[in-house]
């Protein structure tokens, strides 16, 4: 049975490994956050306080499944979860099932943040990280290859991988009628985890995963992958799926999205 799972994550400072780095353990987390932002302005000459990959602490990871027989979106762990479960869920998905991983920037930020808080917490994924040693049929298509198609990077795919034509998934939602960004925006989720507001960091970034597979049916409609019927068919279900959750970020998806632009 074929799985997708298109993901997203959300990230703070990290602000435990940023106080090592510093020399701050001492010192509150906003204070160590802010001192990252400023060392990262530095380092930018002024152009971005946004961290390196490795100074991002993840958390929450959002999926949407689809399989011949259903779709769902969710949220890996509870609101309790520590980051290595959050990690050590995704990975255990990928492990299982061999889903085709699908995403918006995944290359560019999600995975090698992934890889290096896989590393932190020591998150075996031996699945994840095969090129064909123990199972030749990774070889020429393999999760890590930028080129193959077990994780497809939607930014850099409809950009024919060139980063001058990069385009934010936000945009390209609205501009297909999708909803787009809802409830707050990534540079938002700092503040919102300091005022321990996960879950709305969490539904956040679950419509954020709903656009990206809207775009990913379009994209899987446009290579000739499935024909029209097909695309309005799983479209339908994802909206019928969504009424049935009675959940109110997901309900404010869907109206929006049959609302339209």
């Amino acid at each position: 049975m074929s799985i997708t799972m298109v993901y997203d994550l959300e990230t703070i400072p990290d602000v435990v490994g940023g106080g090592r780095l510093l020399d701050l353990t001492e010192h509150s987390a906003s204070e160590v956050a802010k001192a990252l932002a400023e060392r990262r302005l530095l380092q930018t000459q002024g152009a971005s306080s946004f961290l390196p990959h490795h100074l991002h602490q993840i958390v929450a990871i959002s999926v949407v499944v689809a399989t011949s027989e259903w779709v769902k979106v969710w949220s890996l762990g509870d609101l309790n979860a520590k980051e290595s479960e959050i990690i050590f869920r995704f990975f255990e998905g990928v492990q299982r099932y061999t889903p085709n991983l699908v995403s918006w920037n995944g290359t560019g930020f999600d995975l090698p943040v992934l890889h290096y808080r896989s590393l932190l917490h020591g998150v075996v994924a031996s699945r994840y990280w095969e090129t064909g040693d123990q199972d030749a049929g990774f070889k020429w298509n393999n999760y890590l290859g930028r080129y193959h198609h077990r994780h497809t990077d939607l930014m850099e795919v409809l950009a024919g991988y060139q980063s001058r034509a990069y385009a934010p998934m936000d945009e390209i939602a609205l501009m297909l009628g999708l909803p787009g960004k809802m409830g707050m925006h990534g540079s938002e989720v700092w503040e919102r985890y300091q005022a321990e507001d996960l879950q709305s960091i969490r539904d956040y970034c679950e419509t954020d995963v709903l656009n990206t597979y809207v775009i990913y049916l379009r994209f899987q409609y446009i290579r000739g992958h499935i024909d029209e019927a097909r695309l309005k068919f799983e479209e339908d279900r994802l909206k019928a799926y969504l009424l049935g959750t009675e959940k109110p970020h997901l309900l404010t998806f869907l109206k929006a999205w049959e609302k339209g632009p």
